[in-house]
């Protein structure tokens, strides 16, 4: 599956490598290029698909290698961090010449002012265009990012960078936080996007919509025109014949293996028969020793040609291996919380009807953005009164609380020292041994966490709380697919399953939560809780 060809690409990468301060290495030598329409770019966690970007948008400098864009990238990091003060018309991109057309238009002839204007004399009208991409009133344009939802921010610094016209865009996870209907906006922006796009995502439905499909795997990217599904297809078909290849080499092997060993009885008994002949004399010793020499002659080429066949057969199945792709899984193991069935665990509520969550009860909690699912989960964590009409009470105080950012983690402190601080109890190489299990080890370990993709983040905030001593009786997600591929969320589901606490999860992912076994559906709306049939 080559890569575009450079003549009609956007963003080239010549060699790439990128190193942590630390010495770990993230990529190398990574080659190829991406096209002038829309591209997902897939990848399993840590595969480097962030560090990529950062790196085409300058944000990280290369080890080694060299990037190219055909235009200076807009960016849309996987975090969006947000100053709550931050005006929503500077998010939009638009903030200084509509600031100076409204001064303009009052009566401030400063050529300072003018010259922020510009040619965007209908910088208003489109801004207001741009907010109904987005599922915003005009009348939102002047307050504050604050008053927006984490999903609403994301639609408008996505608006804004259709607004802007930016010639490549780099997109990292925007369905984060995004409910059904801001999806379908999304989706209809990506539709009539113009310019080149490059969209790191797990979001299938997204990854639909694309032109070209590139993996990042083991510092190699390869292409496939089409959407998701036709790289998956193609991906799968390759790993079948892999496989099968693998198979068929093994039994060559094998053979190969048995011939040679049964070729060595032959020479063998051959040897011992000449020698039994020679000692009783029924062969004269000049015609003994010729056919001696003739045997161990015969018998060296056999071997030879033998362990040259074998050796062939064994190249050739290393070579089926190699092509067979054997990537490491996260094996969450979670431990026993001590729930007895039916223990009451926590009450939600909106003063009219409550409703009791119990061990080991699955409970999922969906709704609109900016509803306060969110804040719900902080205060039942938090064991406080929320100041609404909704009321969330817990009934224990072992609450494993997995946020929606992924935040409350020691960004410059290590892997390990971040979970050492729950893991208190445990001894440091049984601890070491756990997270493993996490994928993280060695190395990792002693990163900070700062440095980390997101799926590396969430598998170290998961153990934090599935690691902590003692174990959690609550286990409270928010949106817990935002970070991980889809691999590692089927394993976070078949981990969820054997767990016989009581689980409480906030997801737009409607095909994350058909699989969770989900008891009670609660809908959280702005007039109070109703529990869906």
């Amino acid at each position: 599956m080559p890569a575009h060809s450079s003549l009609h690409s956007t963003v080239v990468l010549d060699r790439v490598s990128f190193s942590w301060p630390d010495g770990s290495v993230a990529l190398r030598e990574v080659s190829g290029a991406f096209g002038a329409g829309r591209t997902g770019l897939v990848g399993r966690n840590g595969s480097g698909k962030s560090t990529l970007l950062r790196l085409i948008t300058g944000d990280l400098t290369p080890t080694g290698g060299a990037v190219t864009a055909s235009a200076p990238p807009a960016y849309l990091p996987q975090r969006l961090t947000l100053d709550v003060q931050t005006p929503v018309a500077d998010l939009l991109g638009v903030g200084v010449p509509l600031r100076a057309v409204r001064a303009i238009e009052a009566g401030d002839v400063d050529p300072a002012r003018f010259d922020e204007v510009g040619d965007q004399w209908d910088v208003e009208a489109r801004a207001h265009v741009a907010l109904a991409e987005a599922g915003l009133e005009p009348g939102m344009l002047d307050r504050r990012v604050g008053e927006l939802s984490g999903g609403e921010a994301v639609l408008t610094a996505i608006a804004g960078i259709r607004l802007r016209g930016a010639g490549v865009t780099l997109l990292d996870e925007p369905t984060n936080n995004l409910d059904g209907p801001a999806r379908t906006r999304l989706a209809d922006m990506v539709r009539g996007w113009r310019g080149a796009l490059i969209v790191v995502s797990h979001d299938v439905a997204l990854l639909e919509l694309m032109d070209d499909t590139v993996e990042l795997y083991r510092s190699a990217l390869t292409v496939v025109g089409g959407p998701f599904s036709h790289w998956q297809a193609l991906r799968d078909a390759e790993q079948g014949a892999a496989l099968r290849a693998e198979r068929a080499a093994a039994q060559v092997v094998k053979r190969e293996k048995r011939d040679r060993i049964e070729a060595e009885i032959k020479i063998s008994r051959r040897a011992a028969m000449g020698r039994k002949a020679q000692l009783e004399k029924r062969v004269p010793p000049i015609l003994a020793g010729g056919l001696k020499r003739a045997a161990e002659v015969s018998a060296g080429k056999m071997r030879t040609d033998m362990r040259d066949r074998e050796t062939a057969a064994r190249a050739r199945l290393d070579a089926a291996e190699r092509r067979v792709r054997d990537d490491e899984a996260i094996r969450i193991d979670l431990p026993d919380p001590d729930v007895a069935a039916g223990r009451r665990i926590a009450t939600l509520g909106d003063g009219e009807r409550s409703w009791v969550i119990q061990g080991p009860e699955r409970v999922a909690l969906v709704g609109p953005n900016g509803v306060g699912k969110t804040t719900l989960l902080e205060h039942l964590v938090a064991r406080q009164t929320p100041a609404a009409d909704i009321a969330a009470i817990a009934h224990t105080d072992r609450i494993g609380y997995l946020p929606q950012r992924v935040d409350g983690l020691a960004e410059h402190a290590s892997v390990f020292e971040n979970i050492r601080d729950a893991a208190t109890a445990m001894p440091d190489r049984e601890l070491r041994n756990r997270l493993a299990r996490f994928l993280l080890r060695g190395d990792a370990m002693d990163r900070a966490v700062s440095t980390l993709s997101g799926g590396e983040r969430f598998r170290v905030a998961l153990a934090r709380v599935l690691l902590a001593d003692p174990p959690p009786q609550l286990l409270v997600l928010d949106e817990p697919t935002n970070n991980l591929d889809l691999d590692t969320a089927d394993q976070l589901v078949d981990a969820l399953g054997a767990y016989r606490g009581a689980v409480l999860v906030v997801s737009h992912d409607e095909h994350f939560l058909s699989r969770l076994g989900i008891d009670v559906t609660l809908e959280m709306l702005p007039d109070g809780l109703r529990e869906r049939a």
